[in-house]
């Protein structure tokens, strides 16, 4: 099942190149007041409205994919969670680039541990990234990002894909600096997702998926995930070993060699095997 978030917060299902509109399931969904819940809701009641979604979509007309603006699939993540310099190829390039470092310690992922991004740097596959600081480095950096489905503390790696609902691509946009990762990382639009969540049942095998981007259609950055260091249901284990994951956060599992500027005019394409692809503007 692919679930995409459209327009003015409308939930669709993606089949092939159209659109069915489901939102009617969200009137399942319980009505909070303040304080609001620690969780996304609809990823949380996920498994129990899947049937209800693919009633829905059989009922619907569809609309075509081109014509609707997709908005990030998860709606209300409480934690963006990101591993750094997950691949050994860029955890070279990083070390020998001044320009990526900036004389600032380079760590492996097995000691620099992860990091937290600002739920507000969150879009979705039809916005544009806005480069905040132009007179930096801004990089692009194409992640698979895993959503977490339901609450996970001091999960286990042989059971921590079972805590997965979804798949989706992302961009952990960059500006090279001297500061802390998660503030360089957490200007408004640096943090893209998208086009749509592919539930885990369409994904077995996370470590096992090619994935390309390219910049005005050059290839900047080309792998596949069987590359991690440190594979989906490890950064699960580490992550909720230090804090409980819930429903709707999301995982930037790393990104590989490849990483370069962005600048405004340029346009990025991002595809991960399974999930799909989408284009995203800078500007």
């Amino acid at each position: 099942m692919r679930i995409c978030r459209f327009n003015d917060n409308r939930l669709g299902l993606v089949r092939g190149a159209s659109v069915y509109d489901v939102s009617p399931v969200l009137d399942s969904l319980a009505q909070h007041r303040y304080p609001l819940p620690d969780h996304d809701p609809l990823v949380a009641a996920l498994p129990e409205l899947r049937p209800r979604m693919e009633e829905l979509a059989g009922q619907a007309a569809p609309l075509a994919l081109d014509s609707v603006r997709l908005l990030p699939p998860v709606a209300s993540p409480r934690k963006i969670v990101a591993a750094p310099v997950n691949y050994r190829l860029h955890h070279d390039e990083a070390l020998a680039d001044a320009t990526i470092h900036h004389g600032t310690n380079i760590l492996p992922i097995d000691k620099a541990g992860l990091f937290l991004k600002a739920t507000s740097s969150l879009i979705g596959a039809s916005d544009d990234v806005v480069i905040r600081f132009p007179e930096a480095r801004n990089d692009h950096e194409i992640e698979l990002v895993a959503v977490i489905g339901r609450r996970a503390d001091r999960v286990a790696r042989k059971d921590a894909l079972s805590y997965v609902a979804g798949y989706s691509i992302g961009l952990d946009m960059t500006v090279r600096g001297t500061e802390e990762r998660s503030m360089r990382k957490s200007c408004d639009t640096y943090s893209v997702l998208g086009p749509w969540m592919v539930t885990s049942d369409e994904i077995p095998d996370p470590s096992a998926l090619e994935m390309e981007l390219t910049v005005n259609g050059e290839i900047r950055q080309k792998t596949s995930t069987s590359n991690l260091l440190r594979d989906v249901a490890a950064l699960i284990e580490r992550a909720s070993s230090f804090y409980t994951l819930m429903p709707g956060d999301l995982l930037y599992t790393g990104t590989p060699e490849g990483v370069g500027p962005v600048k405004a005019g340029d346009t990025m394409v991002a595809q991960i095997a399974g999930i799909g692809s989408m284009e995203i503007s800078v500007r």
